[in-house]
């Protein structure tokens, strides 16, 4: 989750005439680029430290939504969208990207996840219409915002981030998808941003979250309630650290979010 905004842009700027797409030392640098047809090449994951970073500088520079990510396993549900099998899409970053590691039961049935490690909602909403929309799912459950609290991609105002969440709920309700808002888990501190102080952002959020979703008729989740100690830091046990749930955290969202769900597609 290192950020490397900044260096991108420098690097940009450094060289205008490459400005678009490719950066100094990118391995990737003859990937196809502008409107094709596979904008999706096939690369070896990054075994070590600098293989990470050049990839996330790759992923800001050319993918910046990460709609490669999902493509293939979207397209091979293709059946079950023409079925209207899908019942929820999970979107969010690394907790909902995990979930389905941790806790495989939980997406069977129709539950689909969609999660994308150390996404903000700036990203989430450049890949909504392909990883949610074009699903076509009854309901969609958003949980975001920790990322743009640490700063994954940069600097933006709360009116952005919040703006960014009431984009992805419009875009839902225009294609009569449900829309389910899950509050943002407890985190006392970031191990991959120490400068950060997530608590009152967590909290003032969080009660936009719950205010935005009554005032509209979308179902809210309190994770951060359920999860969090005094403090506004993550229970013991039930993160790996501070801000990732382990098993144990999956368990206690697993009943919440299904009760959530039923509640949501019981509606008329």
């Amino acid at each position: 989750m290192l950020r490397l905004t900044a260096l991108a842009c420098a690097l940009a700027l450094a060289t205008p005439a490459l400005a678009e797409t490719k950066v100094p030392g990118d391995p990737y640098a003859d990937d196809p680029v502008g409107i094709v047809a596979d904008p999706c090449p096939v690369h070896p994951k990054p075994t070590d430290g600098a293989g990470w970073q050049m990839g996330n500088l790759h992923m800001l520079t050319r993918d910046f939504g990460q709609l490669c990510r999902y493509a293939a396993d979207n397209h091979a549900l293709a059946s079950q969208i023409a079925d209207r099998k899908v019942l929820v899409v999970f979107m969010g970053d690394s907790i909902t990207d995990n979930w389905i590691n941790l806790d495989p039961e939980m997406f069977k049935g129709g539950l689909v996840d969609r999660g994308i490690s150390g996404q903000t909602t700036a990203q989430m909403l450049v890949r909504f219409r392909a990883d949610v929309i074009a699903l076509k799912p009854q309901a969609v459950h958003i949980m975001a915002m920790t990322n743009d609290i640490a700063g994954n991609t940069g600097a933006a105002t709360m009116e952005t981030v919040l703006g960014n969440i009431q984009s992805m709920a419009d875009l839902a309700r225009a294609h009569g998808i449900k829309v389910i808002i899950a509050s943002v888990p407890p985190a006392g501190a970031f191990p991959w941003s120490p400068d950060k102080q997530p608590v009152p952002q967590i909290a003032a959020i969080n009660q936009w979250l719950a205010d935005y979703a009554r005032a509209n008729g979308f179902t809210f989740i309190d994770y951060h309630a359920a999860m969090a100690e005094a403090d506004g830091a993550m229970k013991p046990g039930l993160s790996s650290d501070g801000v990732h749930p382990t098993k144990e955290g999956y368990a206690i969202m697993r009943p919440l979010a299904l009760a959530a769900i039923a509640k949501t597609l019981g509606e008329k």
